[in-house]
Order: C-alpha cells, then sequence, then structure tokens
C-alpha cells in the first residue's frame, strides 16, 4: 500500500506538471490565436458603417433573415422531436443496441453527400417523379416545379432533418452507455414500471427530464449548424431568397473589399441570430414542463400503435440513406438516361474514370482526413490526461465553441489567424484549420468513454511498481481501443465533410471530394457529381468499419 500510494502521488505530480506545461501551449495557441484574430477582425468591421448601412439597406434582408431563422429551427425542432420520440420506444428495448450500432454508417455520410443524393431523388427529373410517370397520362417531360431547392425551403429542412436526427440520437446513445448515467436511469425507468407506470410514461416523467439537460450542447450545436449551413444551403436550399449563411459567405468570396465588409457584417448579425437562438433554446431546455401527461398514451392498444410508428419511423430513416446512396451509385455509373426511364438505359464508367484520373484529390482527402484525425485524437487524449477537472469544465465550452459559432464566421477567423502565420493557401495551414475544425467533435466522442474508466485499474498497476507509461500502454489504452478507433473514425468523417475552411484557407488552390462534389453540384455533370458524392460517403464509411474492426474484442477478431 504504500508503495501504491507513493507511485500514485508521484503519477499525480507529473501529471499536474504535464498539464501546466502541455495544456496551455496546446489550447491558447491555435484556438486563441483563431479567436484574437476573429475579434480583431469584428472590431475592425464593426467601425464600418457603410458596410452596416449597405446591408439594412438591402431589400432580401428580412426575407433572407425570415428563411434562415423558419429553416434552421423547424429542422431542429422537427431533429430533436424525432430523437425525442426514437428514444422514448428505443431506450431499454430489445432493438435499442441495434439502432446505436447502425448510427455510425448513417454518421458516416457528409450533408453535402446526402443534400446531392437527396436532390437526385426528389428534383423534377428526379427517382420518385421516375417511378410514378408510367400511372400518369402525358408525363414525359419534367414538370417546372421546383421539388429539390423550393422556395420555402422545405427540401433543406429535410436533409437537415435527415442528417441531424442520426447525430442526436448518437449523443444521447454516449450519454446513455456512461455507467453514472445509462445504468441508473434504467433502473429508475424499471422502478418506474413496477409501480404501475407504462415504459412511455416512465421514459417521459423519469429518463427525459434528465437527458434532455445532458443533451444540451449536441442541441446548440446542431441549432448552430442548421442556421449556419452553407454547402448544404447550396445544394438543397433555395436560391431566392438565399439564406444569411450563403448571402455572407458569396460576399467574403467577392475579390472587392466593399463585399467583403458587407459579407463580414452579415456573418455578425448571423452570429447574434445563433445566439438569440441559443439562448431561447437555453431557456426551453430550462423550463419546468409536465411530461406525465405527455408520455400517457392511455390503453395498451395505443401504446402497440404509436410503437409500430417508431418501428416504421426508423425503417423510413434508414430507407432513406440506403436510397439516396443507391442513387448516388447508379447516377455516378449512368450513361444515356431519358426522363421517363427509371434505370439507365447504358452504364458508362467515364465519371470513375475521371476521379480516377484526378488521384490527387483523393490522395489529399485521405491524408487530410488521418493527419487532422491522428493530431486532434493525441491531442484530446492529451488533454483529458493530463488537464484537471477544473480546467477541463471551464475551457469545453471553449472547445466547443467552434460548433455553436456560424461557421462563415469561424473560417474568416482561422483564415485570418492563417494569414497572420503566413501559412493561408499552403498545406500546413490547411491542416491546421482541419484539426481546429475536428478538434471538438473528437473530444465529444472520446470524453464519455475515457472520463468513465475505471480509476481502480491504475491502483492496482501502480501497486505492482509499474510506471504510468506503462500503465497507459498496456492497460488503459488498450482496454479503450474501440474509444480511440471510433473517436478517430468521427474525426476522419468530420474532415473529408469540410468545405468552407478548405475552399477559404486553401485559397483554391487544393481540391478534395467534397470541395469538388459541391462545386460540381451547381454544374450539369451529373455522373460525375454523383461520383464524387458517392466517394463522401465511402470513405468515412470504410474508416468506420476499418475501426469497428480494429476495435472489436480479441475472440471477436479471432
Amino acid at each position: 500500500m504504500t508503495l501504491s500510494k507513493k507511485s500514485g502521488r508521484v503519477g499525480t505530480a507529473r501529471k499536474a506538471a504535464l498539464s501546466w506545461a502541455v495544456v496551455p501551449i496546446a489550447l491558447i495557441v491555435p484556438v486563441g490565436g483563431a479567436l484574437v484574430a476573429l475579434v480583431g477582425f469584428a472590431l475592425m468591421q464593426a467601425a464600418n458603417a457603410t458596410a452596416w448601412r449597405a446591408l439594412f439597406e438591402a431589400h432580401w434582408l428580412l426575407q433572407s433573415v425570415v428563411m434562415t431563422l423558419w429553416t434552421g429551427l423547424a429542422a431542429t425542432l422537427c431533429s430533436w422531436s424525432v430523437c425525442a420520440w426514437l428514444l422514448s420506444r428505443a431506450f431499454g428495448s430489445v432493438w435499442w443496441p441495434a439502432l446505436v450500432r447502425r448510427l455510425g454508417t448513417l454518421l458516416a455520410l457528409p450533408h453535402a453527400g446526402f443534400a446531392i443524393g437527396f436532390v437526385f431523388l426528389v428534383a423534377p427529373s428526379g427517382w420518385i417523379l421516375r417511378a410514378i410517370s408510367p400511372w400518369l397520362t402525358g408525363f414525359n417531360q419534367p414538370p417546372h416545379v421546383a421539388s429539390s431547392q423550393d422556395e420555402f425551403g422545405l427540401g433543406l429542412i429535410a436533409v437537415l432533418t435527415l442528417k441531424e436526427v442520426p447525430f442526436l440520437l448518437w449523443c444521447a446513445a454516449s450519454q446513455l452507455q456512461r455507467d453514472d448515467a445509462g445504468a441508473l436511469l434504467l433502473k429508475q425507468t424499471h422502478a418506474a414500471s413496477s409501480l404501475g407506470y407504462s415504459s412511455t410514461k416512465s421514459f417521459w416523467t423519469v429518463v427525459w427530464p434528465q437527458l434532455r439537460l445532458r443533451l444540451r450542447w449536441p442541441l446548440f450545436a446542431v441549432l448552430s449548424y442548421n442556421l449556419t449551413v452553407v454547402d448544404a444551403a447550396l445544394i438543397a436550399g433555395p436560391s431566392t431568397p438565399a439564406t444569411m449563411s450563403v448571402r455572407a459567405w458569396q460576399w467574403l468570396q467577392d475579390a472587392a473589399e466593399e463585399a467583403n465588409a458587407i459579407g463580414a457584417v452579415a456573418a455578425w448579425s448571423l452570429a447574434f441570430v445563433v445566439a438569440l437562438a441559443t439562448c431561447a433554446a437555453a431557456l426551453w431546455l430550462c423550463a419546468k414542463r409536465d411530461y406525465a401527461q405527455d408520455g400517457d398514451r392511455g390503453s395498451e392498444r395505443w401504446a402497440s400503435i404509436f410503437y409500430s410508428i417508431v418501428r416504421a419511423l426508423w425503417c423510413f430513416i434508414c430507407a432513406m440513406y440506403l436510397v439516396v446512396f443507391a442513387i448516388t451509385l447508379i447516377g455516378s455509373a449512368s450513361g444515356l438516361w431519358p426522363f421517363p426511364a427509371f434505370v439507365p438505359q447504358s452504364l458508362s464508367w467515364q465519371a470513375w474514370r475521371s476521379v480516377g484520373s484526378s488521384a490527387h484529390t483523393l490522395w489529399l482527402t485521405l491524408g487530410l482526413g488521418v493527419a487532422s484525425a491522428g493530431i486532434a485524437l493525441v491531442w484530446c487524449v492529451a488533454w483529458l490526461e493530463c488537464a484537471p477537472a477544473k480546467w477541463d469544465a471551464r475551457a469545453r465550452p471553449l472547445l466547443c465553441l467552434p460548433l455553436l459559432l456560424p461557421s462563415v464566421l469561424w473560417v474568416t477567423g482561422l483564415h485570418r489567424f492563417t494569414l497572420s502565420l503566413h501559412i493561408s493557401g499552403h498545406a500546413i495551414g490547411l491542416l491546421v484549420a482541419h484539426v481546429l475544425v475536428v478538434l471538438p467533435y473528437v473530444i465529444i466522442a472520446l470524453a464519455p468513454a475515457y472520463q468513465k474508466f475505471d480509476a481502480r485499474f491504475s491502483h492496482i498497476s501502480y501497486s505492482l511498481g509499474k510506471s504510468h507509461a506503462l500503465y497507459l500502454l498496456k492497460v488503459k489504452w488498450p482496454v479503450l481501443r474501440a474509444a480511440l478507433l471510433s473517436a478517430f473514425a468521427v474525426g476522419f468523417a468530420v474532415s473529408v465533410a469540410q468545405f468552407l475552411p478548405t475552399l477559404t484557407i486553401g485559397e483554391g488552390r487544393f481540391e478534395t471530394v467534397t470541395s469538388q462534389a459541391v462545386t460540381l453540384a451547381s454544374g450539369g455533370q451529373r455522373s460525375l457529381t454523383a461520383a464524387y458524392a458517392a466517394l463522401q460517403w465511402l470513405l468515412p464509411a470504410l474508416m468506420f468499419m476499418l475501426a469497428a474492426w480494429l476495435g472489436a474484442p480479441r475472440w471477436m477478431s479471432r
């Protein structure tokens, strides 16, 4: 016991020394530098009265703000409601583990790739109208109806809802898998059921009031993303009027300094809108509500009906992903494909040959994804291992700040930061930008498993005279292998999906799979666009499969 206490003290002292040496450098320099550049740029543009006047005099400003609020709030409310409804029927049931296992595959597809496949599905010449055309007389030409980039933003709302539901479910699953949350909530649910409450009423009365507070940061991230998304809004969103994020991005890409100033103040106006919406969401989460009536469905017959509806809803979401992926693959290999035909009349591999001829794009995407995810994973492990608990609690909002700020605003700050270091337009600058964007997602994915690791293993290791480094290499990290690989796969998928950092910090000199897909989506090269969209899904999906195979227990691998 004396040796154990002595080794524990040595390990604690070494951990404190490392925290004071590593943590400030690793956190303050990159994230703080970007924030300082962002604040400096904001103060410089805040005094530009001409830009503010030009923004407020724009005739489309009110319509753009209303469209931004409508699409962002509607998508957030729909995804939050669907997530809560699925959890109310899935948590504690026999098909909850199967639902959790499928979330990684759904999360692997970036928003832009899903938006491209969704447009191929619901466009006037898409698969849905092609499927019903044989039963409609005189339906030989695509109708002149905007079914994808509609003026009401319904297509964008559908894309964002279908993409954010798996993310919220994944965040809920990560919380429910913690020993201090999932097991306790399940015991409380069983206790409520033993008192005569139905499973649904037990969930809404016991589980959801506690779980919804744990999901506040994922909800804020989803709300901020839905209000500020650019790539999916360019593909599936309305153009008249466009959302504020698209308008701000278009101005910031303009070569004229006056247009850049208007784009900057538009981005800050969008940040103000996001701040107000986040405050309203926080107040809504903290409000006390009577969940007992929400969960009381009456008889067992109605409970069975709602259970079937939830199962059908989850099957519909999975089917939408499968259909979108299928039409993307078929479109990438299609040759001649006139409108009424349901399948292409001929196949052509010209699009994939074009992708193969630009192999540097594929290798750059892979290299950026692996490097940024690896660096972010090493940083997060060092942070979780070295940082004191007080530091982690205080710095976690700073780490999650890129998720809450508008993407155009955060990328502007990163651009100013890389310009000050003279690395903008270079590979190292692009890597720094990807690492800073990937970092919050990796720490959110890794922190629950890392922080719930049983500390008794360290006491046993120290009592046997082993060093702290040997304990990490032989005990802790091998046990956390699945969580580490899963966090790496999440970081890789986030890096592959980046469009604004690649275009802005790379200054158009670097082409990735996502930048090519978004650029081609506005053109007429359907098969080539589908090929790049399919790659957006295949690359992260393969990484998730590799992480699942390497992270499986040894007896399963054998």
